[in-house]
């Protein structure tokens, strides 16, 4: 009977163990690492680490606007909480959507375009997950720029009818903007002949050789247009376009699927934010943040910075969400996508209320 009882627990410790072990091998599966929680990070109270430290792939052009992921990068917020950043480029923001939609891609900075909504229809886990760029009133960064010889001819929306204008592609927040500076005088795209470029410094290139009327432009080239004498940067975005979600950011399913990972980058992600704004709106280590950004963004040039329409950033993190709709129904419209969505549908701030409940809001 001894011998039986003893077998009999041997047994149970066998099974105990070969649970808890089919219980960390789902977790290794899940790449979910174990939270560290002894050690708490210096500019993120209460919070520890991720050990081992996680790879997070992030899908993005390096433009200023992604300057929640590069000024991170520079300043070891990213790495204070346990993450390793790999930047990876797309050539299309359809591959980025793919690759997100996989699980080959954490993370991506974008636009809206069609394919991702229709990939949030087909049932991808995929949302968007917070602000990337918005138009701060006076000094919008993404607009309308005319060529500068058709100032006194292109006064008012209305004379923009049947006029060259060019894009960089169709059915994405590119054909918006323009799409709704046209509305302002009663127009469409299909009021004016459109031309798809497939790059802003083509699109400069353009209107300087007379060969289009004026273009949707993003920084810096804006102000190359406006600095080579070749183009005007016209009406201010928060007259024709004044709810506009300009950029996002956006978790695919991967990221999702590791809520600890998800919402330490956010912590990095709205710290570094912050450090934009305090850097481009109040004038707090300025110099700091252009050297950062001439560095490890596209605009290498430090005295453009002084010159530019600056990104507008949320420090608090939240996308418009009038904007998310207005993008919805736009492309329902024009039959782009293939379902009804709500902006509650395809938004997640889960994330960003994380970060805000750490950090607090930002004034």
């Amino acid at each position: 009977m001894k011998k039986i009882a003893l077998l009999l627990v041997v047994l149970m410790l066998l099974s105990v163990f070969a649970v808890g072990c089919g219980k960390q091998a789902a977790k290794q599966e899940r790449h979910e690492p174990p939270v560290e929680g002894k050690t708490e990070s210096t500019n993120f109270p209460g919070v520890g680490p991720l050990s081992p430290a996680v790879k997070v792939t992030v899908g993005m052009k390096q433009a200023v606007s992604d300057a929640g992921i590069l000024i991170g990068m520079a300043k070891g917020y990213y790495e204070e909480l346990g993450i390793e950043i790999e930047p990876v480029q797309f050539n299309t923001g359809q591959d980025m959507i793919n690759a997100l939609g996989a699980g080959q891609l954490d993370v991506g900075a974008t636009v809206t375009a069609s394919g991702l909504f229709n990939a949030m229809l087909r049932g991808i886990p995929i949302k968007i997950v917070a602000d990337k760029g918005v138009n701060v009133p006076g000094q919008g960064y993404y607009r309308l720029v005319i060529r500068k010889d058709l100032v006194d001819e292109i006064k008012d929306y209305e004379d923009l009818r049947g006029r060259k204008l060019a894009i960089v592609g169709t059915a994405s927040l590119d054909e918006i903007a323009l799409d709704r500076v046209l509305n302002m005088g009663g127009m469409t795209t299909e009021d004016v002949d459109l031309q798809v470029i497939r790059s802003f410094p083509d699109i400069v290139a353009a209107m300087s050789n007379k060969s289009i009327d004026g273009g949707m432009l993003i920084e810096p080239f804006v102000t190359a247009a406006v600095e080579q004498g070749i183009g005007d940067p016209w009406k201010d975005p928060a007259e024709y376009d004044p709810d506009a979600q300009t950029a996002l950011l956006v978790y695919g399913k991967s990221m999702i699927e590791r809520p600890e990972v998800a919402k330490r980058f956010m912590l990095a992600y709205i710290k570094s934010i912050r450090d934009y704004n305090d850097a481009f709106f109040k004038g707090i280590n300025k110099d700091e943040i252009i050297s950062i950004l001439a560095q490890y963004s596209t605009v290498t040039d430090k005295a453009l910075y002084e010159k530019m329409f600056p990104v507008g950033l949320n420090p608090n993190g939240y996308v418009r969400m009038k904007g998310v709709q207005m993008d919805l129904d736009w492309y329902l419209k024009k039959g782009l996508i293939n379902g009804q969505l709500k902006a509650e549908d395809v938004v997640d701030h889960s994330y960003v209320d994380y970060a805000l409940s750490v950090l607090g809001k930002y004034e």
